[in-house]
């Protein structure tokens, strides 16, 4: 790709106009692979904020989420030729930027996935019931404070839509690790909330 943006700064986001004005993301990616600064630059205010939000949620704290989403737009600018147009770009990126979270999990050791089969099938399989007491920042903070191995399957389950088998394949691991993870995460943001509400 020819003039591609080295280096991100991220504390820059903020911009007074209106950054997917004048047409939908998709309109942006012919302009941002010939290198145009200016689509880029939409492209970046267009979809930093939200991308941070799930950078947070998949490794916990600000700084580690702040280099996350850098790697993550890098490899979205250095892949934009591998986008077809099939399909929301603004669901094509998600999944860069999970994988890009999650290859940082990896290289940093926070999945430690080693759960037998056994150990799965001992916990309820009943869903836990959902919590409506609490408000979104409030839950996104105690989701931060899960282990990092239970926080990205509740993430990928519940939040980004992945199913067990995906999940499974993805991380290496079975469908009954995945399912067992998922089932301590509810119930762990179950304590949690629990905990906060007697404050």
């Amino acid at each position: 790709m020819k003039h591609f943006i080295g280096k991100l700064h991220l504390l820059t986001w903020t911009t007074t106009e209106d950054p997917s004005a004048g047409g939908a993301l998709e309109q942006l990616v012919p302009a941002c692979r010939s290198g145009d600064r200016k689509a880029q630059k939409r492209l970046f205010d267009a979809l930093a904020p939200k991308m941070m939000v799930l950078c947070l949620r998949y490794v916990g704290d600000r700084t580690t989420a702040e280099d996350v989403l850098q790697d993550g737009f890098i490899s979205l600018f250095s892949r934009l030729d591998s986008y077809s147009g099939a399909g929301s770009f603004e669901g094509w990126a998600r999944r860069i930027f999970v994988n890009t979270a999650l290859m940082h999990l990896r290289k940093t050791d926070a999945l430690k996935l080693s759960d037998d089969i056994g150990e799965a099938r001992s916990l309820s399989t009943e869903e836990a019931t959902p919590v409506q007491k609490i408000g979104y920042r409030e839950l996104m903070a105690l989701i931060a404070r899960l282990p990092a191995d239970a926080r990205t399957i509740f993430n990928m389950y519940v939040i980004e839509g992945y199913s067990h088998k995906e999940i499974a394949q993805t991380l290496g691991l079975n469908e009954a690790t995945s399912r067992s993870k998922l089932q301590r995460a509810r119930i762990r943001l179950q304590e949690m909330i629990k905990e906060q509400e007697k404050r």
